[in-house]
């Protein structure tokens, strides 16, 4: 499995050779290439063998597949074609129930074993995109250890309830929480947001990020070649935030060797929980850091 960070993860239609390949040098940490909505029924089939044929070429990305969906005739095609070893993970749209994700997994892994892969290795990241599936959404996150991030989708979702989709996305305000709670309740990283349709309003999708990432989420779903740059900025740790959150480690690595536990820095109260998330946002730099050298 191909080591990445999850900022962005852009789509790319399966069956579209020169779209595919823009995509996987915009500098996504993921391209999606899609089996699902973006390619036509009479196209379904023959597309997995194009995508096959993609996943042998040198990328420097992670590449994931969006298959079509569990309840769908194309689903066990779908998985049981593209498994290989150049294969980074699978995306499962409009998931609905554990027992349907348990399905899937049980049918990766006996894929897997069968042509010599390592057990688990295939990420699996479902999108939750209808009623059903939000209202099963924790149970959802506890089922799987293959399963590391969830992801949104807003289009279904508001289509599934009969919602307004605003540009402020408003709206969308409790199911993003409850993605987010969900997530942490089954000891899950950060979700992914969903995509975001108005293209060429670059203001208000800015604004998306930046809503997102304040509320918990590690990255988003993207459509368009523009957004890409947008979203890895937001979620990228500034260099003021690093230097700070390197301040804050190491002065309440001092003080703890003490016996202190509560501090403050430049009148910033700082105790166990503050130091846990400077932590994480180190990390994350590093992370990012460590993948950038090694291209």
């Amino acid at each position: 499995m191909r080591k990445h960070a999850n900022r962005t993860y852009l789509f790319a239609p399966g069956n579209h050779e020169r779209r595919v390949d823009k995509a996987l040098g915009l500098g996504s940490d993921v391209v999606i290439l899609d089996l699902e909505d973006a390619v036509a029924i009479s196209e379904k089939e023959k597309t997995r063998q194009v995508i096959n044929e993609r996943l042998q070429q040198k990328r420097n990305c992670a590449v994931f597949v969006r298959v079509n969906a569990y309840d769908t005739d194309f689903c066990f095609g779908d998985i049981y074609s593209i498994v290989t070893e150049n294969l980074d993970g699978i995306v499962l749209p409009k998931l609905e129930s554990p027992a349907d994700l348990k399905s899937v997994d049980w049918f990766l892994g006996n894929l897997e074993k069968e042509r010599d892969l390592p057990i688990g290795g295939i990420e699996l990241m479902p999108i939750i995109e209808t009623a059903k599936g939000a209202a099963l959404i924790r149970d959802i996150a506890t089922t799987s250890s293959r399963v590391r991030r969830l992801a949104f989708g807003g289009g279904d979702y508001t289509r599934d309830l009969g919602m307004e989709w605003s540009l402020s996305e408003e709206e969308l305000l409790p199911i993003r929480s409850e993605f987010v709670l969900a997530s942490r309740f089954g000891d899950l990283e950060p979700p992914i947001d969903t995509v975001f349709i108005h293209i060429k309003e670059h203001n208000a999708y800015l604004k998306s990020c930046q809503n997102v990432l304040k509320l918990g989420f590690q990255g988003k779903m993207c459509i368009h070649p523009d957004q890409v740059a947008v979203t890895n900025k937001t979620f990228t740790p500034s260099e003021e935030e690093v230097v700070w959150s390197k301040r804050v480690i190491s002065e309440f690595e001092r003080a703890e060797a003490e016996g202190v536990a509560s501090i403050q820095v430049d009148g910033y109260f700082v105790d166990y929980p503050i130091v846990e998330k400077a932590q994480r946002l180190v990390d994350m730099a590093n992370l990012l850091n460590d993948l950038a050298s090694s291209k």
